[in-house]
């Protein structure tokens, strides 16, 4: 099973004030494995970059300048995403960032029901928790200390190790089952082999406990029970 963890970097928060994508990045997953697969580029947005932006991401307009713009890299991006699941921390911002700029690129636009968001998998997982990607590392005890600044190569994959632990770890122990070889065989004969049967308890009471009982009830008055 392929699915793709994704993630961008934008100059604002939305696409109908003209607001654009400056940056996206992509991780592969094989059966909820991360591979060495991935997809990154810098875009330039062909305008300003607002301040509240550039201090949570830090990608100035003098930076991205140079860079391919979404018309140039779609292309690719549709390419190596393909129809795979989309795995996204809040799936409506990015979703909505990138069908913006696909459609103006001449693209069609992604359904949203191929999305997997992330935020509403822990606000379902952790009522009441912070779902953010920082609280969701340290929860998970995800290694995030070089995230000073947002980036979307690094946010993705800080995201496909959440994702992996939202939907229950990695377990490796499960692929026994599966898995060939002498181990496996060995295991599976040795789940096989009978089990050493014990002997049955005795439940019955011995003579010299009947005598030691009827002793003890000559002992009480107008016992209820007798041997």
């Amino acid at each position: 099973m392929r699915e793709i963890v994704l993630d961008t970097e934008t100059t604002g928060l939305d696409p109908k004030a003209g607001h654009r994508i400056v940056e996206i990045g992509c991780v592969e997953l094989i059966n909820h494995v991360a591979t060495e697969n991935s997809f990154w580029k810098y875009v330039n947005p062909e305008r300003d970059m607002p301040e509240e932006a550039f201090a949570v991401h830090g990608l100035s307009s003098e930076f991205l300048s140079d860079k391919p713009k979404f018309t140039d890299v779609a292309s690719d991006f549709m390419a190596f995403i393909g129809d795979a699941p989309l795995i996204i921390h809040n799936a409506d911002f990015d979703m909505g960032f990138i069908n913006a700029e696909l459609v103006a690129a001449g693209w069609p636009s992604l359904a949203r029901d191929r999305a997997v968001d992330t935020v509403r998998m822990a606000r379902q997982k952790f009522p009441g928790s912070p779902a953010s990607l920082d609280a969701l590392c340290r929860r998970f005890q995800i290694d995030n200390s070089d995230r000073e600044l947002h980036g979307a190569l690094k946010d993705a994959r800080l995201l496909a190790g959440v994702y992996l632990e939202l939907i229950g770890g990695r377990q490796p122990d499960l692929e026994l089952a599966g898995s060939g070889g002498e181990d496996a065989a060995e295991t599976a004969a040795g789940a096989a082999q009978p089990r050493e049967n014990r002997a049955p308890r005795a439940h019955v009471a011995s003579p010299s406990e009947i005598e030691a009982h009827n002793a003890f009830l000559e002992k009480l008055t107008e016992p209820v029970w007798r041997a």
